[in-house]
């Protein structure tokens, strides 16, 4: 079980990343749905307005929809370990878990940290410099870079921190069940 708990962030932080792809893919088809149905919304004077609280709603429901299954996957994981095969297993499961997370967390914050000041920083270089600034071949890459990492850092690091704590307190709150199951065996009597 110290190697399914140490499954979990990975498989949670995979999830939050495909959520923030799909909202991002989504809201982008609402923004060019806008500027063909008002082409004068892309005028320096615009005489429309965009229709704002079309992305917003985009945005909070992909936020609540896409958060069920990988939050179910927090929630439901330790309970059914106590209960199936009992406190042992909770306990390698929360070890693995917390482990992995921890490591987890850091990497995805500073490289997501690292991909993002590297675009700040060749963004900044002349074009005759050796990175050629804005606009090159390295910046479309480093933009690309800073794609991945501001996931990294602003969606599934941070919302590790939450597996993290919502999986041990779960565990707490649930541990007089987990032991009232064949003396904390659980119901497959495995430990």
């Amino acid at each position: 079980f110290l190697i399914c708990g140490g499954m979990i962030p990975f498989a949670f932080a995979a999830m939050t990343m495909k959520s923030v792809g799909l909202a991002a893919m989504e809201m982008v088809m609402e923004v060019q749905r806008q500027f063909d149905e008002k082409p004068h919304l892309l005028d320096e004077n615009p005489t429309e307005r965009p229709d704002y609280d079309a992305c917003i709603a985009i945005s909070t429901k992909a936020s609540l929809k896409e958060m069920v299954p990988p939050g179910a996957m927090v929630i439901f994981t330790p309970l059914l370990t106590g209960i199936f095969f009992g406190v042992t297993a909770v306990s390698g499961l929360l070890v693995g878990s917390l482990i992995a997370s921890v490591q987890l967390a850091i990497s995805m914050s500073n490289s997501g940290g690292a991909w993002d000041n590297a675009k700040k920083y060749i963004e900044k270089q002349s074009p005759d410099s050796e990175l050629k600034g804005k606009g090159s071949d390295i910046h479309k890459a480093a933009v690309v870079g800073d794609t991945v990492g501001d996931p990294f850092k602003d969606t599934s690091g941070p919302a590790l921190n939450i597996v993290m704590k919502l999986m041990a307190v779960l565990s707490l709150v649930f541990a007089d069940t987990f032991y009232a199951i064949n003396d904390g065996s659980g119901i497959l009597k495995l430990a």
